[in-house]
């Protein structure tokens, strides 16, 4: 297939990410490395985000980890990963030989867990980071940095000065002000944000059983196409606020809703739960994204976004 025309390139500074396309498998939805490559042509991927990574391996949280919702599901899988360690022994050779691109997925429970992390990943020539502080599922860190800006840009810059690759920082909607969030991030030097994570949500079914009901309940992050409208009026604040690169997720599902995300300042996405309905999606987007570019003869990524921000 050819993509050329999806070439996308993110730049702040002087640092940039350039990746085949512009579509990308968000954390925590694609596995580490090549578990998708049965059902998908990885070429059109831009990248993917790799499960989110601690320093320690972690089992994540017990009980019911999935709910299902209307346009959604919640989950609360508690960050479950194999560590830093065996993922640098295990994973990290298959990217390599594959040539799979990838964005790092870093998440910690302190500042020093992340600085860790930051400076394997230096170590180790990893081009790109995505930094987790907004995951809502587990009991420390994550959230407890990514939502008071102070904590934040400390954090960030903690991270800054172990990493000189490309710091991309995962930004939650749990928020009252992202703009603060993502003016905090900007200026303690990462080069692109990533919003939105999942938003705080609480399942519950009831099932009378024996005159009596019997109550399950998960409460986690809220994700999916419910989560849209949300995702976009955040990536509009966010763009409001900074000039560095915005990757974009939240309910993305179909070729308009990447017009969409551009029209409010979107430079490249993440797909999430679509993931797990259609594990071609991240590839068929692509090509649907590569034949509208051809057959209104749009030069470009660049031009299209051009395209869609004037009309």
């Amino acid at each position: 297939m050819g993509i050329e025309k999806l070439k996308t390139v993110l730049k702040n500074k002087n640092r940039s990410l350039t990746l085949k396309t512009p579509i990308i498998s968000a954390s925590g939805t694609y596995g580490y490395s090549d578990e998708y490559e049965d059902f998908i042509d990885l070429n059109c991927f831009g990248a993917i985000s790799t499960k989110g990574i601690t320093l320690e391996k972690r089992l994540g949280n017990d009980g019911d980890r999935i709910f299902e919702v209307k346009g959604g599901m919640i989950n609360r899988i508690g960050l479950e990963n194999v560590g830093i360690e065996k993922f640098i022994e295990t994973k990290l050779p298959i990217l390599r030989k594959k040539k799979i691109d990838f964005l790092l997925n870093i998440a910690g429970s302190t500042s020093q867990d992340y600085e860790k992390l930051a400076l394997i990943a230096q170590k180790n020539n990893i081009e790109a980071i995505e930094v987790n502080v907004s995951c809502p599922n587990v009991k420390s860190g994550c959230l407890e940095f990514g939502l008071n800006p102070n904590s934040l840009y400390d954090l960030t810059s903690k991270i800054r000065k172990n990493y000189d690759g490309f710091l991309i920082v995962k930004l939650s909607p749990n928020t009252s002000d992202i703009k603060a969030l993502a003016t905090a991030v900007e200026e303690a030097g990462a080069d692109c944000i990533s919003a939105i994570n999942t938003l705080r949500g609480l399942g519950i079914k009831l099932d009378w059983v024996g005159k009596k009901f019997i109550k399950k309940s998960v409460q986690g992050g809220l994700s999916g196409a419910c989560i849209k409208p949300v995702a976009l009026y955040m990536v509009n604040q966010i763009k409001e606020a900074v000039k560095i690169p915005i990757i974009a997720m939240g309910g993305i599902e179909k070729l308009q809703d990447l017009f969409e995300f551009i029209s409010v300042g979107a430079d490249a996405f993440q797909i999430g739960t679509a993931n797990f309905i259609n594990p071609s999606i991240c590839s068929n987007l692509a090509k649907e994204l590569n034949e509208f570019m051809i057959k209104n003869e749009i030069k470009d990524f660049e031009e299209l976004k051009e395209v869609i921000k004037n009309d």
